[in-house]
């Protein structure tokens, strides 16, 4: 896979302990994320497409997941949460959709890579640390500890 520099103002997005929930099966797939957004942000167009439609899959996987956790475990927040995945996913299929049959270009698709990697820490430190003290609390007794060591900006 080629690649090429990210953008000089903006510095890939990494998985580091700023984004630790400590409610490990959510932490891992948000490392997931985490890392397919700052492939993307540095992956060259040529291999856009195909590192945008292994990031569509991982969503509906990682959101249907915190989906069904939330109807399952009777998340009281869920409804808000789980419309938030939902436009989250139709922007991701939708771009990729169009970007796919050449209707959109590049820079569109890098665009929204852009408004996920700002929208992701809010959502995660709003919505999904929520949805992690709850699964802990229901799965393990009580609420997690979270010891982050190192932190650095995204």
């Amino acid at each position: 896979m080629t690649t090429e520099q990210p953008h000089p103002d903006q510095q890939p997005m990494h998985w580091n302990d700023m984004y630790l929930l400590g409610y490990t099966p959510i932490d891992e797939v948000h490392e997931e994320f985490v890392g397919l957004v700052g492939r993307m942000q540095q992956v060259a167009d040529a291999d856009l497409a195909g590192l945008l439609a292994e990031f569509t899959r991982h969503c509906e996987e990682h959101f249907g997941m915190e989906n069904r956790w939330m109807v399952e475990n009777d998340f009281p927040p869920r409804d808000c949460h789980i419309d938030e995945h939902a436009a989250v996913l139709a922007s991701v299929h939708e771009v990729g959709e169009l970007f796919a049959k050449g209707e959109l270009g590049a820079d569109v698709v890098r665009d929204l890579v852009e408004h996920l990697a700002d929208w992701f820490p809010k959502h995660a430190d709003q919505l999904d640390s929520a949805l992690a003290h709850w699964m802990a609390k229901k799965r393990l007794g009580g609420k997690p500890v979270v010891l982050r060591r190192g932190l650095q900006l995204r």
